[in-house]
């Protein structure tokens, strides 16, 4: 059986191959990560600079025609976890070109080797920034060019799956998803309060569904590994109920034993600060306009089917953070 990982040198594909590597490999099973960067390199988690014993590590870029020597079997599993995400930070054209592209590419390749089970890791942002709880069954509406290129690519797999009954699909839309090595939005919150200049933005009670690293990756086991689930299906993966910013600070400084106060600042005053402070540094400790505005605009995301589906959460959400903060040796988020 092949566990086939397209950009498993990032975030999400490193917890990926450590649980497939301890939990469910088995003799002649083989793990191969499939990315344009490998680890150690520029580009991938932080900290990880070694490559993992038992994996097959292959250079390549999802934007161009696939194809590698492997020895296909009827049980492989793909999981698509290459794209390019980050916002800001990239042109638009770089979105639609690798998550178009690689959605078009990966499926083809599986088209070409009779592969019947792929996971695909889309975003919660197709469904657009919206104060209003948003459901699986509700319609798209995205408005930037990451969302759009993640709902196109969701259409490419459907249409894959479509070709076949007993093609398996799988489409993940996660929330905020941390843990070690994200460096990414909760990094720079922990980090913000710690060092006293976080600060909330016009409110409290901003939404921010979320779900933990190691969370979603045994999500990803429960449905590719662990049962069979014919068809297409998708998932909001993101703690039920979603949690306000006030909420998620308060367990981050519980869990890490931080006693702070966070100031509420008008948000009319922030954006005037960020607009003059992003273009000189301020997007390394995120005064940006663009982040600043993602703080005030609720991520109201609902993670009910995700409970219902059988699945059973290893962890409360204060329960994660603490994890995390032992695997940084409690020296802070990392």
């Amino acid at each position: 059986m092949n566990f086939i990982i397209f950009g498993g040198s990032g975030f999400i594909g490193t917890h990926l191959i450590n649980l497939l590597k301890t939990e469910v490999i088995k003799e002649n099973d083989k793990i191969y990560d499939l990315d344009i960067v490998m680890p150690g390199e520029e580009g991938v988690v932080p900290g990880i600079v070694e490559k993992n014993d038992g994996v097959e590590y292959v250079r390549l870029d999802v934007r161009k025609s696939i194809d590698f020597k492997f020895a296909p079997t009827e049980n492989d599993v793909i999981f698509n976890l290459a794209a390019v995400h980050r916002t800001p930070g990239h042109k638009d054209e770089e979105y639609f070109e690798t998550n178009i592209l690689g959605a078009e590419n990966v499926t083809a390749f599986a088209e070409k080797y009779g592969i019947k089970k792929i996971l695909f890791t889309s975003s919660i942002a197709p469904y657009g920034p919206s104060e209003k709880l948003k459901k699986e069954t509700d319609i798209p509406m995205p408005t930037s060019p990451y969302g759009i290129s993640k709902l196109v690519a969701e259409k490419t797999h459907i249409l894959w799956q479509s070709k076949s009954k007993d093609r398996e699909l799988t489409i993940v839309r996660p929330g905020v998803v941390y843990g070690k090595g994200e460096h990414g939005n909760f990094t720079r919150l922990y980090w913000g309060i710690r060092k006293r200049y976080f600060i909330y933005t016009g409110r409290k009670d901003t939404i921010k569904a979320c779900i933990y690293v190691k969370e979603l990756v045994r999500f990803f086991k429960f449905r590719m590994i662990d049962n069979s689930f014919k068809g297409v299906d998708v998932f909001n993966c993101t703690f039920e109920p979603a949690y306000t910013i006030e909420q998620i600070c308060n367990a981050m400084m519980s869990a890490t034993d931080m006693k702070r106060h966070i100031p509420l600042i008008p948000g009319g005053m922030l954006m005037f600060a960020a607009s003059i402070l992003g273009p000189i540094g301020g997007k390394k400790v995120g005064i940006h306009p663009a982040r600043v505005k993602k703080l005030m605009v609720s991520t109201n995301i609902s993670g009910k089917k995700l409970v219902l589906s059988g699945y059973k959460f290893q962890y409360t959400f204060e329960e994660s953070i603490r994890d995390w903060y032992k695997d940084c040796n409690k020296e802070g988020l990392l």
